[in-house]
């Protein structure tokens, strides 16, 4: 049985929200369900719910839509897209908004309850690793916190995101040394899979355009292997 975790599902489709529901209750999740974009926006609250289920295909406002309000009131949201699509071109765009993982419709049961523990697995140890991190790095000119989800340059802060914080922390921790793609994958999202490998290279561009105040930093792309964060001496 799960410690009293908290989910909130935001499902059109009122049988199949009534089933994951029943489900992930059975498991001893606790679960609101909600049958539209706007009605989940509504009801989430950053301080409630550890985790939201998001169908991708709603009316009034879809999942895809509905995450990026949700990141706004909550950078730290963990979210999952629920599909019956499988289009690259959509997981792709999902995994850039910072999901976790994607479900499809129909799933299977056994399959669903396990990458869920995987996944809050994966954020219990990313909570204690984080808790013994170095919460600043000095990158050229700028200044990265860490544990604040900031990057600083000169009078400019910029807000991260949970998935480019770690990104960067990652290129950090190898500055000058190549941080190769798969274990970075393995280390943010817990497997090694083709399109989390592209969800991070999307991270790796936004980052590369917030360090390009100073001609100095580099992120070089080491081909199939990874990345590497270079600052050049004055």
């Amino acid at each position: 049985m799960q410690p009293d975790i908290k989910i909130l599902l935001v499902e059109d489709d009122t049988s199949m929200g009534y089933l994951l529901s029943t489900i992930l209750e059975g498991e001893g999740y606790k679960v609101k369900l909600c049958t539209d974009g706007e009605v989940g926006l509504q009801e989430y609250k950053p301080e409630y719910y550890d985790l939201c289920i998001l169908d991708v295909m709603m009316p009034k406002m879809d999942g895809f839509a509905l995450a990026k309000r949700l990141r706004e009131v909550d950078p730290n949201v963990k979210f999952l897209f629920l599909t019956a699509r499988s289009l690259k071109e959509e997981m792709l765009h999902g995994f850039a908004l910072g999901a976790e993982d994607y479900i499809r419709k129909p799933f299977d049961k056994d399959e669903l309850i396990c990458r869920l523990q995987v996944m809050m697995r994966r954020n219990d140890a990313a909570l204690a690793g984080n808790s013994s991190a170095s919460a600043r790095y000095a990158i050229g000119e700028y200044e990265f916190d860490y544990s604040r989800m900031e990057l600083s340059w000169k009078s400019e802060t910029w807000r991260m995101t949970e998935k480019e914080n770690e990104v960067l922390r990652l290129l950090c921790l190898n500055q000058n040394k190549i941080l190769r793609r798969d274990d970075a994958v393995e280390k943010i999202y817990g497997k090694k899979d083709y399109f989390l490998g592209r969800s991070f290279d999307v991270f790796i561009s936004r980052i590369r355009k917030l360090l390009q105040h100073d001609p100095r930093i580099t992120i070089e792309n080491v081909f199939k292997v990874g990345f590497i964060l270079q600052v050049r001496e004055q």
